[in-house]
């Protein structure tokens, strides 16, 4: 049965992270276009990369890792899983900033620069890296 939820929280963790990876570079992309037509076919694809893939993979990976702390209440005790659940609910947060960014950018009430975009990809990428290593090395066990 573990396995099987390892699965899911794997596949929500390829969709919500590997969506929010592609919207912070289109995004990006986005900010220097200068036809109407192409910043309109860039809001769409990142309006579907956002609800169709990030928002429905962050709620696999939650759900499933709520799910898999339940039936292995051991690990909660362990130090490297406390820094995960912290850089996960600090992605978390920065999941929401990007999605509210990106909305306020679409409505016209703000502005974001390519910068920006960058740095939230970075920071996504150096987020999920150290969560890589800290499930995959368990630095602190």
């Amino acid at each position: 049965m573990v396995a099987w939820i390892l699965v899911v929280h794997l596949i929500g963790l390829v969709f919500w992270l590997g969506s929010l990876l592609v919207v912070t570079r289109v995004l990006a992309m986005h900010t220097q276009e200068t036809s109407a037509e192409a910043r309109a076919a860039l809001a769409r694809v990142e309006k579907k990369l956002l609800n169709g893939l990030a928002h429905p993979g962050l709620a696999l990976i939650v759900i499933s890792g709520i799910v898999l702390l339940f039936l292995q209440s051991y690990a909660i005790r362990e130090l490297w899983m406390q820094v995960k659940l912290f850089l996960v609910l600090t992605l978390i947060g920065l999941h929401v900033k990007v999605y509210r960014r990106t909305e306020a950018f679409h409505a016209g009430r703000a502005e974001l620069r390519r910068a920006q975009c960058v740095g939230y990809h970075g920071a996504i990428a150096g987020l999920f890296l150290a969560i890589l290593i800290l499930v995959l090395i368990k630095p602190f066990a």
